[in-house]
């Protein structure tokens, strides 16, 4: 006798309702003629066209942009190097290592971001001794982000390396090529969707931290979590809801293309196969 699927069925829409609504509510109010965040009094685009008039947002958002797009791409390459080091390792040493990968996945941001502080303004303060003008800013924000989005790259890139078979690369080297050129053909294409998993979980990390940008920054540099939390004290503007809308719009977008594409280039495989 078969179970019914309704109850499991109703629970995942009741998932997807908690989870998303805030979104919703917020897209809505995105377009609200008024201030009230409790009264919808009308359709208007007016925080859209203020949203691109207010420099302070817009280069917060630059920024922001620049350092996750950066950050995201220097913790990919290192983090996909990395798991294809663990991945060739013996056993014990792999487990130590994996369990100290761990330890930023679940350490709380603010003991990060503390101590990452302390690491910089012990080596500003090396440097300047040394002559050297140096402070908190944008390179210190950089390297802490690629700091803290390695680990995640690693445990994206991990299970897809798994899924090898131990017998593709010395294959690939058994017929004539060279051991880069055989990542590069063979395994690079293989962990691809583990690779562009990383990167984006990445990407988002960054974009969305606050904490460890707040003690790793100087006065000069802000990103826009830094924008959005000092409004804050007074009232966040509508504006902020327009560019949350647009932000959450185009990264729809990215995973649809992104899964698109795989879609496709997993059809041609079976194809090819």
């Amino acid at each position: 006798m078969k179970r019914s699927r309704v109850p499991g069925r109703i629970l995942q829409a009741l998932v997807a309702v908690f989870l998303y609504a805030p979104i919703l509510v917020l897209i809505v109010f995105s377009f609200n003629s008024d201030k009230s965040r409790t009264q919808f009094k009308g359709f208007t685009l007016d925080w859209y066209v203020s949203l691109f008039e207010n420099q302070q947002v817009l280069s917060a958002l630059y920024l922001s942009l620049v350092i996750a797009v950066l950050s995201a791409l220097i913790a990919t390459v290192i983090g996909t190097a990395a798991a294809i080091g663990l991945y060739s390792m013996k056993q014990r040493p792999r487990k130590m290592l994996l369990s100290l990968n761990n330890i930023p996945v679940v350490n709380p941001d603010i003991i990060t971001g503390v101590a990452l502080m302390m690491l910089f303004i012990l080596c500003i303060t090396f440097l300047r001794s040394l002559g050297v003008r140096a402070g908190l800013g944008f390179t210190t924000l950089l390297f802490a982000h690629v700091t803290f989005n390695i680990p995640y790259v690693i445990l994206s890139v991990l299970p897809k390396l798994r899924q090898l078979s131990k017998h593709t690369y010395e294959a690939a080297l058994d017929l004539g090529a060279s051991p880069f050129a055989a990542y590069r053909r063979v395994i690079m294409p293989e962990i691809m969707p583990g690779i562009t998993a990383g990167a984006m979980i990445a990407f988002t990390m960054s974009i969305d931290d606050f904490l460890i940008s707040y003690f790793t920054t100087g006065t000069s540099v802000q990103t826009l979590p830094m924008v959005i939390y000092s409004m804050t004290r007074k009232r966040v503007s509508p504006e902020i809801n327009a560019l949350s809308t647009l932000m959450f719009v185009t990264v729809l977008a990215l995973l649809i293309a992104i899964n698109v594409l795989q879609a496709r280039d997993q059809k041609k495989k079976e194809q090819r196969l």
